[in-house]
């Protein structure tokens, strides 16, 4: 499914960037979560020290506060590298519930962007880019996964397990794929995130977003 713009149409998304708003008020996660005048700020690069630097389960209850208790609030904007894909996904529904719209400003990578897609209208401020690559789960994770759950699966070997994390893998990019065209994105071009490696990233052009349905301008 792709979303078509007119060139009037593309001029004034390239125009429309976002301004720096003092902010109002904090969240108790901190400046990485805040809310300044009608927008949500989410920018886990810019958090203390004692903060996460990612997207985290915790964060869903602390944007469901924030949000609850800043019923003007109209606009998410997103400044991450990834996260926990489960955290992310439950934010993008609470981000989709409240009809926000989204925007890019500095980065949104990996998990970022299931949230990010969840905006009725998704901007990306000028200079700011959105990158994209294949899921991953490391060795350890999978192991702590394997031990913790092995009895109440009936998980009897490795190999048993292994089958498991094969179907699961597919149920897993058939549901990432379906959210995306649900999400107005082109179906090529959701295929085609998953070309990179995990360690990487794919960042296309701004015109290749707007085309692509990634941005725009108006809701659906």
């Amino acid at each position: 499914m792709t979303t078509r713009f007119r060139p009037a149409s593309v001029l004034s998304f390239l125009c429309l960037v976002g301004m720096a708003l003092p902010a109002v008020a904090l969240d108790p996660g901190g400046e990485r979560l805040r809310v300044a005048g009608e927008t949500l700020i989410f920018d886990t690069e810019g958090g203390g020290e004692d903060q996460p630097g990612e997207i985290v389960v915790e964060d869903i209850d602390r944007v469901r506060a924030l949000l609850q208790a800043h019923p003007d609030v109209s606009i998410l904007r997103l400044n991450s590298s990834g996260g926990s894909i489960y955290a992310s996904s439950e934010i993008a529904w609470i981000i989709a519930d409240y009809g926000l719209d989204t925007q890019v400003d500095g980065e949104c990578v990996s998990a970022c962007v299931d949230i990010f897609l969840a905006g009725a209208r998704r901007q990306m401020t000028l200079g700011s880019k959105i990158g994209f690559h294949r899921r991953s789960w490391s060795p350890g994770a999978v192991e702590s996964y394997y031990n913790d759950l092995r009895q109440s699966r009936g998980w009897d070997t490795p190999f048993v397990f292994g089958s498991w994390i094969y179907e699961d893998t597919q149920r897993e990019m058939y549901e990432y794929l379906r959210y995306m065209l649900r999400r107005g994105v082109e179906a090529e071009f959701a295929i085609e995130t998953l070309q990179v490696d995990s360690g990487d990233e794919w960042y296309p052009s701004r015109l290749r977003l707007i085309a692509a349905g990634v941005l725009r301008e108006e809701a659906p």
